[in-house]
């Protein structure tokens, strides 16, 4: 079964280790309903250093190329910052819709409220 792309966008919690335990728990419930989870806070962190302006610009073009191959912008978490409008943004340019992880959740059966 090929697996629709499924771009991850949060506003991410600033400690690294809780960041990424974060980012891997909205992967694995977006790989549960059906996605190929797409989320660049897991992969561009461990070799990119923002505090680096052209590694921060590069990170934010990579970041914007993947989102463009995606099906779904999948919003986690309840709130929402200038990256996450610049990404809601953006999908709605390129005409891909964008969701709320709950809105998957609901929609497949698989939420646990």
């Amino acid at each position: 079964m090929v697996r629709p792309l499924a771009y991850i966008t949060a506003v991410w919690c600033d400690a690294e280790i809780e960041g990424k335990e974060q980012a891997l728990n909205y992967c694995r419930n977006v790989y549960e309903a059906g996605y190929s989870p797409i989320c660049p806070r897991l992969m561009h962190t461990d070799f990119l250093d923002d505090k680096v302006p052209q590694e921060h610009s590069d990170r934010l073009s990579m970041a914007m190329e993947l989102l463009r191959r995606c099906r779904i912008v999948v919003v986690c978490g309840s709130t929402t910052d200038e990256q996450v409008k610049n990404d809601i943004a953006l999908a709605k340019r390129y005409h891909i819709v964008a969701t709320t992880l709950d809105g998957i959740l609901t929609i497949e059966g698989k939420n646990k409220k």
